[in-house]
């Protein structure tokens, strides 16, 4: 269900319509009918719709929705249509073939307000990508059902015109979507209607994850307003036990600051769900893994400790024992003896491919990674020291993938380095080349013959005189 606009913004919205009805601006538009006053109006009265706009989005993401269908109305002559538009073709959750998962109503409705407005002609210089863009990720059916919807014939030939059939190839469309994408950058659009039942779950579980991720990472937005209805569906007992419950779940545990009330609840689901379900330890481990691997959350060492909070050690499993083992590597330090032999106890006690064993390789890596790639070249003798680390945890994983990303890690940063430091006789220079010729050969990162490769100097190819 979409949540409803709050009072205050609702009086907003009928105070700047008002005033757009009666403005001279309008009245002169009506008058001459020349894109020139139109053009005046929407200066006038956009900042207005676009500041309102900017509030909801940046502090109540739940209510954009509401907002968008109150701009439909026709007394604000299509300001701002053009924007609401292009922002409901990028809500769309898009499958491998970048095609819609779901017909997108809202676009339709937002499009087809659009055509039927006095203002089409000057609107639709503005709205050219965003509606070749929804025709390419919608189905061709969609499309010819919404065309017969149209009476205008103009219309429906300005609109045909937009099938693309460029478009029709996946690769193109993933192309042209990244193009599209980077217009609408800075615009905090994302929203979502919260689910209200286990089918709506199901059929819109990622796009509900994708958009509280987005929350998660976007700058200058207040979340405050999400926290009691994301706490409201976590405690929902008809989504519980369900693969999208655990992961929202996960998420909100993980990366918001609940209030002390919120935090109990979500606990007392959390561990209820794992004492009952045999399954749960192992799911949610996958989940931790996906977020490792994930290039969009950062499972930092925060949000380890805000999950180990969580999790009742009175149950006896493994995941009482992993957040055991990681109170000790981000408490004491992962370099330390004690976190060493800490983990070298947990891992062996594991079967080396075993998921919690994955997990916790995917932990220390991340770790030293998370060193490695905020060292400035100035900080070199630091990278010198994170590597006498190296061999004791490549020991004890003995992991061939766990040391191949030690070692791109390892290489991007030598890298840096020699960007840095080019003055092949400077001492830096030296004491990088020293260091990288030993140790990267012991940590079979290279072979002689690629360090010899790697600082070789580079001859210049003279220019033939003429």
């Amino acid at each position: 269900m979409i949540k409803e606009l709050d009072p205050e913004y609702k009086e907003t919205l009928e105070q700047i319509k008002t005033a757009i009805q009666a403005s001279e601006e309008l009245a002169l538009y009506l008058e001459e009918e020349e894109e020139e006053q139109y053009m005046a109006l929407r200066n006038y009265f956009e900042p207005a719709i676009h500041e309102l706009y900017e509030m909801i989005a940046t502090t109540q993401p739940l209510q954009i929705l509401a907002l968008e269908k109150a701009l439909l109305d026709e007394g604000f002559e299509g300001l701002y249509l053009p924007k609401i538009l292009g922002y409901s073709v990028l809500r769309g959750e898009l499958t491998e073939n970048y095609k819609y998962v779901r017909p997108q109503e809202h676009f339709k409705d937002v499009l087809l307000t659009i055509c039927n407005s006095m203002n089409f002609d000057i609107l639709k210089k503005r709205i050219g990508q965003s509606i070749q863009m929804g025709f390419a990720f919608s189905s061709e059916i969609w499309v010819t059902n919404l065309l017969e919807q149209i009476v205008n014939k103009k219309v429906i030939y300005y609109l045909n015109s937009l099938r693309v059939a460029r478009l029709r190839d996946p690769e193109q469309r993933k192309a042209a979507l990244a193009r599209y994408a980077r217009q609408f950058g800075n615009s905090h659009y994302p929203s979502v209607a919260i689910p209200d039942t286990l089918a709506e779950l199901k059929a819109m579980g990622m796009s509900f994850q994708d958009f509280i991720i987005y929350r998660i990472n976007a700058e200058g937005v207040d979340n405050t307003s999400l926290l009691q209805p994301l706490t409201d569906f976590v405690t929902n007992e008809e989504f519980i036990g369900s693969d999208e419950h655990l992961r929202v779940m996960a998420l909100v545990a993980g990366y918001f600051d609940l209030e002390k009330s919120q935090k109990a609840a979500i606990n007392k689901v959390f561990n209820e769900s794992r004492a009952k379900t045999p399954e749960f330890v192992e799911k949610f481990l996958v989940l931790v893994r996906l977020m490792h691997k994930s290039e969009n959350i950062d499972l930092t060492p925060e949000v380890d400790m805000r999950y180990s909070e969580i999790v009742d050690r009175s149950i006896d499993d493994d995941l009482s024992a992993y957040f055991d083992l990681l109170e000790i590597v981000h408490g004491r330090g992962f370099v330390s003896d004690e976190a060493k032999e800490a983990v070298t106890k947990f891992y062996t006690s594991h079967e080396g491919r075993s998921l919690v064993n994955d997990c916790l390789r995917h932990t220390v890596y991340h770790l030293f990674l998370r060193y490695i790639d905020n060292l400035e070249p100035e900080s070199y003798p630091d990278y010198f020291e994170i590597t006498k680390h190296f061999t004791t945890y490549m020991d004890i994983f003995a992991n061939q993938k766990f040391n191949q990303r030690l070692e791109e890690a390892s290489m991007r940063y030598v890298r840096k380095l020699l960007k840095r430091y080019t003055d092949k006789r400077g001492r830096d220079y030296q004491d990088i080349k020293k260091f990288v010729a030993h140790n990267f050969v012991d940590f079979n990162f290279l072979t002689e013959k690629e360090v010899v490769e790697l600082f070789k100097t580079r001859r210049k190819r003279k220019v033939p005189t003429s």
